[in-house]
């Protein structure tokens, strides 16, 4: 069988929503025409989608290393890396609690690669919440807002860190701003 016949196998499985089988189709498609980068990309996306990152990062990184000026790889590799690091960054924080500035790293990384990651802000927020580092926390959280507006839970963090924030301020010689009548 031919590459794109393995393709369109792959289609009709997903269309069948059987995303296992949809790779596995994929796979067959890479071992017929293993230089098509477009194979590897379809692949790495359909990993993605059923949350297999470490394979989807081996796919991307396959089609990007095939096309290396291709924006869309390169895209679509950057949010799958910012995924295992959100990734890595809950699991220290889940295992180790006691290394917060470490998973902040990992998350400062995974916002960068992609701005787009509403769990990445909110995490972020969290933690800076959690050390008392109440502008960043604002900030982060603020993000996440702007990228799930409706979002219960970051509703809610923003509204507790900036109330904290507030008055942390007060706490330190700040001064109740008069509101304007």
């Amino acid at each position: 069988m031919d590459g794109e016949s393995c393709i369109k196998k792959a289609y009709e499985f997903i269309l069948n929503s059987d995303f296992e089988q949809a790779i596995y189709w994929f796979e067959r498609a890479i071992e017929v025409e293993p230089h098509n980068a477009s194979y590897h990309h379809k692949c790495a996306i359909s990993c993605s989608r059923s949350g297999k990152w470490t394979k989807a990062k081996q796919y991307a990184d396959s089609a990007l290393a095939l096309e290396p000026d291709n924006a869309e790889f390169r895209f679509h590799l950057q949010t799958v890396e910012s995924k295992l690091l959100l990734t890595e960054a809950k699991l220290l924080l889940l295992n180790d609690p006691n290394k917060p500035n470490e998973a902040i790293v990992l998350l400062i990384e995974a916002t960068r690669l992609d701005p787009l990651c509403f769990e990445a802000f909110y995490t972020l927020g969290v933690v800076y919440s959690s050390l008392g580092r109440f502008d960043e926390a604002v900030a982060s959280a603020r993000e996440a807002l702007r990228l799930e507006p409706e979002h219960s839970s970051a509703r809610t963090l923003f509204a507790d860190v900036s109330r904290k924030r507030r008055l942390e301020r007060l706490g330190n010689g700040g001064t109740k701003r008069k509101r304007n009548r």
